[in-house]
């Protein structure tokens, strides 16, 4: 059966935000009453209006949700900080206000086990009724590209993230198997692409703005990020996650099983979008991991 992806160009956020309510009714069930985690990308506070999604579009995705009926929050676990701390730097709160959204930070790990490995995943994403997956379209120093399977590993609480890291890192695609598990062990999920003003040359966090101007949605975030590899005219084996998916025979990782009702991925011009030429190993080596505790905690301590 063929998997919808509905694509749509969108020159600037304020006719993305615009967009969103016909992408969303494109692919929402009926939330009325649902307990829903809206799941953005606030990767970190540096380069923050760029690397994490556009506040824009998060506020209107809040908006039409909380118009259908949800209970709706906005959550994530950025790799340092506070998710409250990343909102407040792009502005985001001031547009949630009016709506009585709030932002959490997602912590409260419960054990669960994704593709043979064990993780700590938020209560606050397991507890919901529906995750409304954000990912923003850009390039990673160690995927080559980050969309929506890799965003719900953002559901991992805390350091343990690069715990995982440090753990499973290059070890025969162990790491992207358990980043992919992570679909099934998480609550029903929709996707929407932030690919408005995308990120190219590295990342997560430090690469260079592109304006792909680019919006999707999609029930499946394996076909979303399908979608998003043919935009940029890639194959499963340019990368590790669409790879990981493709091996494993997953809905929506083969091209030819996708539906475009709307614009077709020809239809956005990613010529000049660059994406890393080599990839730096998954696993960080035991001083990054302990900088990143040490951050972490100063972080915490001095939040406020």
């Amino acid at each position: 059966m063929a998997i919808d992806v509905f694509l749509r160009q969108a020159p600037d956020y304020a006719h993305a935000a615009r967009m969103v309510p016909e992408l969303l009714e494109s692919v929402l069930p009926d939330i009325s009453g649902a307990r829903l985690l809206i799941k953005p990308n606030f990767v970190a506070l540096r380069n923050a209006h760029l690397c994490c999604t556009s506040p824009v579009i998060i506020a209107a995705v809040a908006r039409h949700c909380v118009e259908r009926g949800a209970r709706v929050t906005v959550g994530d676990s950025p790799a340092f900080g506070t998710a409250q701390a990343i909102a407040r730097a792009i502005g985001l709160p001031d547009l949630l206000q009016p709506l009585g959204v709030e932002v959490v930070t997602l912590n409260r790990g419960v054990p669960v086990t994704s593709a043979g490995v064990p993780v700590q995943v938020s209560a606050d994403a397991l507890e919901a009724d529906l995750i409304v997956n954000l990912p923003k379209f850009k390039a990673h120093s160690q995927m080559r590209f980050s969309g929506a399977v890799k965003n719900l590993f953002g559901c991992v609480t805390g350091v343990r993230k690069a715990w995982l890291h440090a753990l499973h890192g290059d070890k025969q695609g162990r790491f992207t198997a358990m980043i992919c598990g992570l679909m099934q062990v998480l609550p029903p999920s929709i996707s929407l692409v932030d690919g408005v003003t995308a990120m190219h040359r590295t990342g997560p966090i430090a690469g260079d703005a592109f304006p792909l101007g680019l919006l999707g949605a999609s029930v499946s975030p394996v076909a979303l990020d399908t979608a998003a590899g043919m935009v940029l005219k890639g194959t499963p084996n340019h990368f590790p996650i669409w790879k990981q998916c493709d091996c494993a025979g997953l809905p929506g990782a083969d091209p030819l099983t996708l539906n475009f009702p709307l614009h077709r991925p020809k239809d956005f011009d990613a010529k000049g979008f660059v994406l890393p030429e080599t990839l730096k190993p998954e696993s960080f080596r035991p001083d990054i991991l302990l900088k990143s505790l040490v951050k972490r905690i100063w972080l915490a301590r001095f939040k406020h």
